[in-house]
């Protein structure tokens, strides 16, 4: 039986175990023991600890722990079981969270807009964050930067709300993107959001790594392009309804709210 370093697949005969060196070997290894213990028994023998192996095929040293059972047969000494593994304190298991505590992570954001202290704000986010806000055409990436937005932003006591998330969790990092929704305390205006947060654990906690908010695109009208001779030119659709003596075609020239402050009349 062998379970390898670098193979998640225990090799349980000839084949498999075969299967496995001939990707192994194409790294030319030659290893070392490096601190070992040995117990003897009747018919078996173990060594146990640590070997340190020199790919030859990219000058790579790399460490890890190692187990042999032996067993005499057919007169030799042969493997019966090698269990081979790296060195744990040396792997980036990754910082484990859930989706509901990712989802969280928006609630340390949201209370520190509370605070209305820009700089509480601005310290959620990670060193090498960067913001794309709402209402701000330039890209906050440091620390002043995302300050100096919610410094104005504050202003308007905002508190959100998630109304729709999705969440995908990998190692180290986390993100969570969906509509939400703020309540401005200043004005009572309520304001929905598209929103993507890209979470890093970074000093023993989750920052923002990257927060893109933009305005609800189908909400957005889009100006209708005019030049300055076409402005000109609409004085003549209304001269020409005057042309008409017509009151009813003069006055359809004017929108549903429009106002007239005329000549001949207080």
């Amino acid at each position: 039986m062998l379970l390898a370093t670098v193979s998640d697949k225990p090799r349980t005969d000839f084949a498999s175990v075969k299967d496995y060196f001939d990707a192994f070997l194409l790294k030319k290894p030659q290893g070392k023991v490096i601190e070992g213990k040995v117990n003897i028994g009747e018919g078996w023998a173990s060594d146990a600890g640590i070997y340190e192996f020199t790919m030859g095929a990219t000058g790579d040293v790399v460490k890890a722990r190692y187990s042999y059972n032996y067993v005499k047969e057919d007169g030799i000494w042969k493997i019966q079981h090698h269990h081979s593994s790296v060195m744990p304190e040396g792997m980036d298991m990754g910082q484990p969270i859930t989706e509901d505590e990712v989802r969280g992570l928006f609630s340390l954001w949201n209370d520190a807009l509370a605070t209305e202290d820009p700089k509480k704000v601005a310290s959620r986010y990670a060193k090498a964050g960067v913001l794309l806000p709402t209402v701000s055409d330039t890209p906050r990436t440091d620390f002043a930067g995302i300050e100096d937005y919610f410094t104005n932003f504050l202003k308007l006591k905002p508190q959100g709300e998630i109304l729709e998330s999705h969440v995908t969790v990998g190692k180290n990092m986390c993100e969570d993107v969906g509509v939400y929704e703020f309540t401005m305390g200043a004005t009572g205006k309520k304001v929905k959001g598209r929103y993507s947060f890209v979470y890093v654990y970074e000093d023993g906690e989750w920052k923002i790594n990257h927060h893109h908010s933009s305005i609800m695109p189908e909400g957005i009208v889009n100006a209708e392009p005019i030049t300055d001779e076409e402005v000109r030119g609409l004085f003549n659709l209304w001269n020409d309804a005057l042309a008409t003596k017509d009151p009813k075609k003069v006055a359809a020239r004017y929108s549903k709210e429009g106002v007239l402050l005329p000549t001949v009349s207080d």
